[in-house]
């Protein structure tokens, strides 16, 4: 089958086409046809699209909405010139996968979308109003251009931390407040932390029950999360994706009469509080010069700026926190895993988040961290280290194909 795989941001869509059945699956080769992101949509968009193995092909276009951005890759796709291998037309495409951000305690799995669906994703824009809306932008424009007899999934974020205990996801608020609104731990970037665990047991050989690591998923948005027996037992993200680690231009955990404070002190409102948690705060917000990390370590290197060592050095002890606090709580780990862009690039941040933690049996083999980049999927710690280190690339479009195709079908996971 070839399944439609569509991220849909408040101004941005990311697609990719991804060829699969139960038989690839199996074999782990499923397969990439083509891929796309579309920036800005709303002005003029900045598009590219790329064939796999064919060089990117790169555009601007004026795009109102995510409907016009999604028809703009309709045509690019069904254009004969595109020559995408085996898609010739839309009756091609066999599947629509869609990536949802937030799906409550109502979604604990990934769910063939109706009527009933669609109202319950409506339902969770109150959590997650910056994401939910744009993802339902995607599913009516989807059902509008591919037509109603294309099967369409939602694949929740949230879904796979639907295992953790309520000692995890409870906050310490009176449990009424629970009961009567759904506050709780919720966690996200479920998709990419479940396609690491995926890939650490075909790595290592392990089963499903037998898989107990840390698994970091570091870049602009970052969370860590706790895998014991293969399930979620504990995030860091939270009702919202606020909650947590220092990120690119989000604060993470802080104490909440902050925001009374500010209120206090700078006469502002509590929206504009949390603009400036969510927009103006982490890596940029303490450097004062940007959220991206790479920009961070060349302003290191060439001029040893003061606050962008410390907005690394706060980045990295954050991350190193987490994991001293999930060994407590599992009891140990036998790996950490790192991933995203971060994570599976930046060889300094894992170098620093690593170093002084051999206490703990963790310990990095430089030569080994230095050649992890750019894709590459290793074990980067020393053969004595106690608590093996691997960066793996993460994928959570071929989890998203992949589920779509289960529920398609009706099978139970095989992954």
């Amino acid at each position: 089958m070839n399944i439609f795989v569509l991220n849909c941001g408040s101004s941005s869509l990311k697609f990719q086409i991804i060829q699969t059945d139960l038989e690839l699956i199996k074999n782990d080769k499923d397969k990439m046809l083509a891929k796309g992101i579309i920036e800005r949509v709303g002005s003029q968009a900045i598009i590219t699209m790329q064939v796999e193995g064919m060089p990117p092909l790169k555009q601007v276009a004026p795009l109102r909405d995510h409907r016009a951005a999604l028809n703009f890759v309709i045509k690019w796709i069904t254009d004969p010139e595109t020559q995408i291998p085996g898609i010739s037309g839309l009756e091609d495409i066999h599947a629509i996968g869609h990536r949802v951000v937030h799906g409550e305690e109502r979604f604990k799995k990934s769910v063939k979308i109706d009527k009933e669906v669609i109202a319950g994703i409506e339902d969770c824009i109150d959590l997650a109003p910056l994401h939910n809306p744009a993802n339902l932008k995607g599913i009516y424009a989807s059902r509008e251009l591919f037509g109603i007899t294309i099967p369409q999934v939602a694949v929740f974020d949230t879904s796979f931390h639907s295992t953790m205990p309520e000692t995890s996801y409870l906050y310490a608020i009176p449990y009424q407040t629970y009961r009567r609104f759904k506050v709780r731990k919720y966690g996200f970037h479920g998709t990419s932390h479940r396609y690491i665990a995926y890939r650490y047991r075909k790595i290592t050989g392990k089963e499903r029950e037998e898989t107990n690591i840390i698994t970091l998923h570091l870049g602009n948005g970052s969370s860590a999360c706790a895998i014991k027996g293969g399930k979620s037992n504990d995030t860091s993200m939270g009702m919202t994706p606020l909650e947590g680690l220092m990120m690119g231009t989000r604060c993470g955990d802080i104490d909440p009469t902050v925001i009374e404070y500010l209120m206090h002190q700078e006469g502002t409102t509590i929206d504009e509080v949390f603009n400036v948690l969510n927009k103006r705060s982490g890596v940029l917000g303490i450097s004062g010069l940007t959220n991206d990390m790479r920009d961070l370590l060349d302003e290191i290197q060439e001029h040893q700026d003061r606050r962008a060592i410390l907005a690394v050095e706060m980045f990295c002890n954050k991350v190193k926190k987490y994991i001293g606090a999930y060994l407590a709580g599992m009891n140990g780990a036998d790996a950490i895993c790192f991933a995203g862009g971060i994570g599976e690039n930046a060889i300094e941040i894992r170098k620093r988040i690593c170093t002084g933690l051999d206490w703990l049996g963790i310990e990095l083999e430089d030569q080994l961290n230095e050649q992890a980049y750019g894709g590459k999927e290793m074990l980067i710690s020393t053969q004595e280290s106690r608590v093996k280190v691997y960066v793996i690339p993460t994928n959570e479009e071929l989890i998203l194909a992949r589920d779509t195709l289960r529920v398609v079908l009706n099978v139970p996971r095989i992954w």
